[in-house]
């Protein structure tokens, strides 16, 4: 088994960025999937821009005030499903988010960044731009990625763009596994999103927010390969990090061994792991980005201006959305059953 680690990819200098967006809520709401549903099946993290709410519509870019990323141009909304340790009394509690490595200052570290999600766009690979143009999403753009409804290995396997990693220390990179680690790690859980690159260029969305889109990613930051004729147009590689604490309950793991963890969806073997993405840029801001030549922190860092506007950690937590669905979600006590659990899944992709 080989461990990678970020530090020696930090003075490539080709256009890619990466960057931290702290929490801006978690509660049950999920404009994409079940517009207008107050509240949603289940619940989701939520990071990016305050306009988030139960029914996004036009350009997001122009209707929030704040954001939680790095990158004060991005108001877009990045969010998955929320991971929860099922005591084996039957009882749930949410699993912390805590900070990747080198999302502050010039590439070092920030403990400081409240929970949230690692963003990348990213061209060919982590080396190189490539030879293709890449086109930035349009305002009113969205897609989403996976499903809950995936219940099979077989299901799972066929996705290489959505894995786990078992984290050993907070760099761990190049071991990932289509469903949850089997065994406590040191680290915690890293679970890993790759959205599709391959756009048909017409249409914002599509009844099932993935058709519009066409996949060719083989997973882990690899080239993909080429966009076929339906979907030519090559936008950025969208994939989101999610660290979760899972070593606050390294005590209390089930006698038997069995793997403890589940999606807010009831998930228990990490199938059916989804993510959802609505962009928000502000005018051409991200296509500014991907068609210069910087690559990570070298493109602005929290504090440090570069080719994008950045904010610092202070000012990326104060942003936040207050809640439309006020319940108890597991944060701080423990719950006997998952929110909205008794509810039908809509989901339909």
């Amino acid at each position: 088994m080989k461990w990678l680690s970020l530090l020696p990819l930090a003075g490539i200098s080709q256009a890619a960025l990466r960057f931290g967006c702290s929490t801006v809520s978690v509660q049950r709401l999920d404009p994409l999937v079940e517009p207008g549903s107050i509240p949603s099946a289940h619940v989701h993290q939520i990071v990016g821009g305050n306009a988030f709410n139960a029914t996004m519509e036009g350009d997001i870019g122009e209707q929030g005030t704040c954001t939680t990323c790095a990158y004060t141009e991005d108001f877009s909304n990045y969010w998955t499903a929320v991971m929860y340790f099922r005591h084996e009394n039957g009882s749930y509690k949410r699993v912390p988010q805590y900070a990747n490595a080198q999302l502050g200052t010039e590439g070092q570290d920030e403990r400081n960044i409240k929970g949230g999600m690692t963003i990348y766009y990213t061209q060919k690979d982590f080396y190189d731009n490539g030879d293709q143009y890449i086109t930035a999403f349009k305002p009113g753009f969205r897609m989403t990625v996976g499903s809950p409804t995936v219940d099979s290995i077989e299901g799972a396997q066929a996705q290489p763009g959505l894995r786990y990693t078992c984290l050993q220390t907070i760099l761990t990179r190049g071991y990932e596994t289509p469903d949850f680690p089997k065994e406590p790690c040191p680290a915690g859980i890293m679970a890993i999103h790759h959205f599709p690159a391959c756009w048909d260029g017409k249409n914002l969305d599509s009844p099932d927010h993935q058709s519009h889109m066409y996949s060719t990613t083989k997973g882990a930051f690899q080239e993909a390969d080429p966009c076929p004729e339906s979907h030519p147009v090559r936008v950025p590689q969208v994939a989101y990090e999610t660290m979760w604490n899972t070593t606050v309950f390294d005590g209390m793991w089930p006698k038997d061994g069995s793997q403890p963890f589940v999606w807010s969806f009831s998930d228990s073997k990490g199938y059916g792991t989804h993510a959802d993405y609505v962009f928000g840029w502000k005018g051409d801001s991200l296509q500014r980005a991907m068609t210069d030549n910087c690559f990570f922190h070298g493109c602005g860092s929290p504090g440090v201006q570069g080719v994008l506007k950045t904010q610092t950690v202070d000012e990326m937590n104060a942003c936040g959305v207050q809640n439309t669905v006020t319940e108890d979600i597991g944060s701080d006590g423990w719950l006997d059953e998952l929110p909205g659990q008794k509810m039908p899944m809509r989901f339909t992709a």
